[in-house]
């Protein structure tokens, strides 16, 4: 016990003694302290950054200020400007009292403003340092010589001071651990060795990263440059560089980042050593004059991301392979005289493709080019305006869900052989040109969920196979034009959350082929047309098989692939309340969707001679009236929403034959009486059906009276007995006069008749004067009261009984 405790008290004062040892090697060397103090009165400081370097703190704690753990001395500045703006910027020049800091080896002031001031010479003096930043802080004048004394330096950020210039570069071979140079936008042409790429630098075998942007570098790009084997970062842009692209570029295996653009390369990309960059990410060699064919071993840089070939003087055709970088998010080979034909092999998994341009070239696109769900961005007309030629093979474009922005404008007119287009889900806006009806071959168009306005072209009616119209979620305005009854191949119509208005055109009734109508949310008004039911589509069954709407899709069999290139339509429907995506069972959906508009009057019954529509949305109008009986027949009705509208009346009885009804909303309505009983009906929530003050009965807590009966039970139940009295007395005059008046008509059948009773009374020993008889002859009496005379008359003689009775109960006949 004693040992425990002994052991627990050891670690306690170790810990103190710890905690006491990094509380003082944190503190602040008080001459560094006052050093920075110094520093920080030569700055402006606009945004109030450096509010913490005050005396009653200690600098260790400053914002930027890094210190050694253990000698407590300052030993990290990062006071780059973290915002790239001049509202943080740092003012001033740098003071001669950074000397006194002793051991710093990082200093970044990157993106401040020195005001054109030289970078002082005693920076040279600072041996420790490993890291120095002054990138784009706005020094100028001469580059000091006396940086070549920081031996221990490692990176060494220049660029970005266009005012700095260089008379003799050959002190920076002094820097031998040097890891990073950027001397971008330096005047390196003063530098009488730096006209062309020196030498000496490429000795500089431990580069990581060399930026020699925009330096007026002329020449050739010496082949020695494959001595810097560690690069993985090459910038020699904006320079005066000639000549071809050397093969020793491609043994820099662990170059990630190559930019050469804005140079006079001539020749051929390099192909061979190329497919060596595995790491290669981003290659720039836009704006040269480099010539000959894309080479296809583009196609094994798996991690390429970014391809910039836009503005030489390439040519052939696109290699193949390179629709197989899975990673390509930007490809520009405008501007180039490439030709041959596109097709979905050349884009096959660019799924991360955002930026596109081919503009100016001489591609053909064939078939099918879709680039959908891939946040490409810029204008549309620098997509649909390149240069096209006759021997366009295009038929389906999909660009979707994308950052197109823009006007349509009038170069679509130029792609003739489309069938299939899809711009829908980007940023185009202004109207839709009324060259769109150029494309007489169009079978599908899909411009939702843009900014559209105008109104709907008329022009349409010159795409006479159109089958799939789907301008919804736009800002379109005025009437739905009457002509899109001439439209008759049409098969799907979505105008949803528009601004349209006026009625439905009764010419939308022609559409025989229509399974889907989605006119919701906009301003249209008038009546439901009564002529819905001429739309035989939704009035038949869906079958597995749907000839009409097969022509929608496509499919062709490529031979060089052995295999089927298809593309088939899908569309984003609001049904149950929510939005949902359909496209294998597209074909089989039947949907009439009118709600969320002003349309008034009844709900006509024609419309419920659809027997086929799987969903019926007419709520969020003014429609009044009853709810028609005959919506028994929709029997495959999956979706019902009557809501928010003035119906009155009782639900109709007969809704409990809808049996694969799943949503159902009645609410907001004037209906009365008690909810019809069934197990689906009860099935459904109150806010079903809330919202009808004169509605009980089950789901709704509101009980019924006991007497009350549902007077569609009632109808029923009296209709069916009335049924059975009427029938029971029809069958009771039939038969008995079918027998009884063959008796009175016929006197010879009627003696037999009765000469038969007599001999069966007889034979049974019903005689009157018997035990049995007796009471047989009581009945009868009882029957015929009149008669009780006769029969007392009788006796026990049983002489012609039957027969005299026959001539009382007939006396006219008889």
């Amino acid at each position: 016990m004693i040992m425990r405790n002994s052991e627990l008290i050891m670690v306690v004062l170790l810990l103190a003694v710890l905690s006491l040892c990094k509380t003082n090697s944190l503190a602040c060397n008080e001459r560094e302290k006052h050093a920075l103090l110094q520093f920080k009165q030569s700055l402006t400081d606009p945004a109030n950054r450096l509010s913490s370097w005050s005396l009653t703190e200690d600098c260790c704690g400053w914002v930027g200020v890094l210190c050694d753990n253990v000698s407590g001395r300052v030993f990290e500045l990062h006071l780059g400007n973290p915002e790239d703006s001049g509202k943080s910027t740092l003012i001033g020049k740098l003071r001669l009292a950074l000397l006194e800091l002793e051991h710093p080896n990082f200093l970044n002031l990157s993106l401040n403003d020195f005001k054109g001031t030289p970078i002082p010479i005693f920076l040279g003096s600072m041996s420790s340092l490993t890291y120095l930043n002054l990138w784009g802080a706005s020094f100028g004048g001469l580059v000091p010589h006396q940086l070549g004394n920081l031996s221990s330096l490692r990176q060494l950020y220049l660029g970005g001071n266009p005012g700095l210039y260089v008379d003799n570069f050959s002190w920076i071979t002094l820097l031998s651990s040097l890891e990073s140079l950027d001397l971008g936008w330096i005047d390196l042409h003063r530098d009488i060795h730096c006209n062309n790429m020196p030498n000496w630098l490429f000795n500089l075998s431990n580069l990581l990263v060399l930026d020699l942007s925009d330096n007026s570098l002329v020449g050739q790009i010496p082949s020695t440059i494959s001595n810097l084997h560690n690069l993985n970062y090459l910038n020699l842009s904006v320079n005066m560089l000639i000549g071809r692209i050397p093969e020793s570029l491609g043994q820099l295996k662990h170059l990630r980042i190559l930019s050469i653009f804005s140079n006079f390369l001539c020749g051929p990309v390099i192909s061979y050593q190329l497919g060596n960059l595995s790491f290669l990410s981003y290659l720039d060699l836009h704006k040269n004059k480099l010539n000959g064919p894309i080479p296809s071993q583009l196609g094994n840089l798996s991690s390429l991301s970014y391809l910039y070939l836009h503005g030489n003087e390439l040519n052939g055709t696109l290699p193949r392979n390179l629709g197989l970088l899975s990673n390509l998010v930007a490809l520009h080979i405008g501007n180039n005289s490439i030709e041959g034909t596109i097709s979905e092999v050349n884009i096959a998994k660019l799924s991360k493709l955002k930026y596109l341009d081919m503009h100016l070239t001489s591609v053909v696109f064939n078939i099918l080019f879709s680039i959908a769900n891939n946040s490409l961005a810029g204008q549309i007309s620098s997509f649909s305006c390149q240069k096209m030629n006759e021997r366009s093979k295009l038929r389906i474009l999909d660009l979707s869900n994308n950052a197109l922005s823009g006007e349509l404008g009038h170069c679509l007119m130029r792609w003739q052989s489309l069938t299939h287009l899809n711009l829908g889900s980007n940023n185009l806006s202004s109207e839709i040109p009324e060259s769109i009806g150029s494309l007489f071959s169009l079978k599908a168009m899909h411009l939702h969920n843009n900014s559209f306005s105008g109104g709907i072209p008329l022009s349409l009616n010159n795409c006479t196979v159109l089958g799939l119209a789907d301008f919804a979620e736009n800002k379109l305005t005025g009437n739905i034009p009457s002509r899109i009854g001439e439209r008759t191949h049409l098969m799907v119509i979505r105008l949803r959350s528009n601004e349209l208005f006026g009625d439905i055109p009764q010419q939308i009734c022609r559409l025989s082929s229509l399974i889907i109508l989605d006119l919701a949310n906009n301003r249209l008004s008038g009546s439901i047309p009564r002529c819905l039911n001429n739309i035989s589509a939704m009035a038949t069954v869906p079958s597995a098989i749907d000839d009409k709407f097969s022509t929608l899709q496509f499919s062709i069999y490529l031979e060089y692939q052995r295999d089927y290139l298809g593309y088939r339509e899908d569309l984003i429907l609001v049904v149950t309340g929510r939005k949902s995506k359909y496209t294998s069972i597209l074909p089989l959906v039947r949907i009439v969707d009118l709600s969320c508009n002003n349309l008034s009057g009844g709900i006509p019954i024609e419309i419920l001679s659809l027997f086929g529509l799987q969903s019926l949305n007419l709520s969020q109008n003014h429609l009044m009236g009853r709810i028609p009986e005959k919506i028994r027949g929709m029997k495959y009705l999956e979706s019902l929403d009557l809501s928010n509208n003035h119906l009155s009346g009782e639900i109709p009885q007969s809704i409990t034959n809808l049996t694969f009804l799943c949503y159902l909303d009645l609410s907001y309505n004037n209906l009365s009486g008690r909810i019809p009983s069934s197990t689906q009906l009860q099935s459904f929530n109150a806010l079903d059906v809330m919202g009808n003050p004169e509605l009980c009965g089950a789901p709704l807590l509101k009980n019924c009276a006991e007497n009350e009966v549902p007077q569609g039970d009632e109808n029923v139940e009296g209709s069916e007995r009335s049924w059975f009295y009427i029938g029971a007395a029809a069958g009771f005059i039939v038969g008995f006069w079918g027998v009884c008046g063959a008796l009175l008509c016929t006197r010879a059948w009627r003696r037999a008749y009765f000469n038969f009773l007599d001999m069966f009374v007889m034979s049974k020993g019903l005689q009157p004067g018997r035990k049995g008889g007796k009471r047989w002859w009581r009945i009868l009496r009882k029957t015929c009261p009149g008669s009780s005379t006769y029969f007392n008359g009788m006796g026990k003689d049983l002489y012609s009984s039957v027969f005299n009775l026959a001539t009382l109960l007939f006396p006219v006949v008889s």
